[in-house]
């Protein structure tokens, strides 16, 4: 196996044409990542921005209108939401604005490490469209009772040293546990209080061939607040400066106005900025050049009539097989890693110096995406070798590569509906560009979690599966065909 590794290599080398074609998908991969970007998500050229970080370090979107007043030691909340009601943008085609909640719209009671953005909070409330929740530190969620805004909600929230139990109820008097939380390091002192927010909408703009974008703007929610437990003096702020009001309308009542939203930070149409995931764009353009090689390396012996030399040298066939896929393999891997590499160290600067967020990944994260390119290239180069292998001439199986491979991922990026997309990408080689994505999805935060903004529906390891998957099945082909019929 040694000398036909050697062998495959050598001629793999001194066919310039395919030394000067892989070396060209990986600089495609190096350019685009590296060309510049449009200004925007800061402003202008140049311009800077900085999320808050969260207590348990992810950025964080922080920005609410805030009653409230200190608490010092253990204390309890208990206020009513009499009624919760909100405004959204217009829809494509329409001019009015729509009375409608987001479904992310929150409103309850919240004890929180102070007024800075990215403090440690726990809240109790009542949103759009899902009902009771409870949620701290930005990244936790937890379920309570399915409630209607249209029905009053009371909501209790109990700090006991650092254990804070939040409780909903319909009536006041029956009292239901949505669950508690052991805030370390929580402060004697903690703001205590009423709260409203809500975030950004958004939903895909469609035109006649799919979805091929997104629209949206920032949401208003106004809550009233009855049977607040608590007397003043009240604080108003509004946390993060968003445009928001707060007014008593009574004895232990208030109404709130507010948009923004206290939650993680994503990137994506109803987020900030961009991700590494986008400096890699060049990776498509990459592959379509990779996968017509790693055809073109089998078929070409077809097409000279060398192939029976070549098996005459080694009559297990199916190690020739293996033997030129690896070699290949091996070669779009190895470029592929470099090129990623070369790309998530310089494109972040780069977007950064022209204007553009590019939100921070761990180290973990940078490794897995650089290894994942390489990976997604390699194991692209070895399914085009099997059916290289298998349908013997040129034209057929690059065809036969491109429709498979790289055409998947084009009609998910732009042509079909994000629901066919994400079906599409399940299935199909093209699944592995999730070992590309870098953004977490979050349930809790409303964003379009589509292909076209950088969420894949499997994850990482699991589009690997399927992309290697497809490649053991052209090798399977290209060796029972090799078995079942000479050269």
């Amino acid at each position: 196996m040694r000398n036909l590794l050697h062998s495959e290599w050598t001629k793999f080398r001194t066919v310039r044409g395919w030394v000067i074609g892989m070396a060209f998908a990986a600089a495609l991969i190096v350019g685009f990542g590296l060309l510049p970007g449009s200004s925007g998500s800061c402003g202008t050229s140049g311009g800077q921005c900085v999320l808050p970080v969260g207590p348990e370090g992810q950025e964080v979107t922080d920005v609410f209108t805030f009653v409230h007043q200190p608490l010092t030691g253990d204390g309890t909340i208990t206020a009513r939401i009499a009624s919760m009601t909100g405004i959204v943008p217009p829809v494509p085609g329409e001019e009015q604005a729509r009375q409608q909640l987001a479904p992310w719209a929150k409103a309850g009671l919240i004890i929180k490490d102070g007024t800075k953005q990215g403090s440690a909070y726990v809240a109790v409330l009542l949103t759009g469209e899902h009902g009771v929740r409870m949620q701290h530190n930005f990244v936790h969620d937890e379920a309570g009772r399915a409630v209607s805004p249209a029905s009053p909600v009371w909501l209790r929230l109990t700090r006991t040293k650092e254990k804070v139990t939040a409780q909903d109820s319909a009536d006041g008097a029956s009292w239901t546990t949505v669950g508690n939380v052991n805030l370390a390091g929580l402060p004697a002192t903690v703001q205590i209080g009423l709260f409203v927010a809500s975030p950004q909408w958004t939903e895909p703009v469609t035109e006649s061939f799919g979805a091929n974008g997104a629209a949206g703007a920032p949401t208003r929610a106004t809550v009233e607040f009855d049977n607040v437990s608590l007397t003043g003096p009240w604080t108003v702020t509004q946390v993060g400066d968003p445009p928001g009001e707060a007014e008593p309308t009574g004895e232990n009542s208030f109404s709130l106005t507010g948009t923004g939203d206290i939650a993680p930070a994503v990137a994506g149409a109803a987020g900030l900025g961009t991700t590494i995931s986008e400096t890699l764009l060049g990776t498509f353009a990459g592959l379509i050049v990779i996968v017509v090689i790693s055809a073109m390396f089998v078929t070409a012996e077809y097409r000279r009539g060398l192939i029976r030399t070549t098996l005459a040298a080694s009559p297990l066939r199916g190690r020739v097989i293996a033997a030129k896929a690896a070699i290949v393999g091996s070669v779009a891997f190895l470029l592929g890693i470099v090129a990623a590499a070369i790309v998530v160290t310089f494109g972040q600067e780069m977007l950064r110096d022209n204007g553009v967020y590019v939100h921070p990944a761990s180290t973990a994260t940078e490794l897995r995406v650089i290894a994942g390119t390489g990976a997604l290239l390699g194991i692209a180069a070895v399914m085009s070798v099997g059916l290289g292998a298998w349908l013997r001439r040129g034209t057929a199986a690059v065809t036969t590569a491109i429709v498979t491979i790289v055409l998947p991922y084009l009609l998910a990026m732009s042509v079909l509906p994000a629901g066919a997309a994400q079906w599409l990408l399940r299935i199909a080689p093209a699944a592995a560009f999730s070992l590309q994505q870098s953004s977490i999805v979050y349930p809790q935060v409303a964003n379009l979690y589509t292909p076209l903004n950088g969420y894949f529906p499997l994850s990482a390891w699991a589009g690997l599966a399927v992309l290697a998957g497809w490649a053991a099945l052209a090798l399977a082909l290209a060796a029972q065909r090799l078995r079942g019929r000479d050269a």
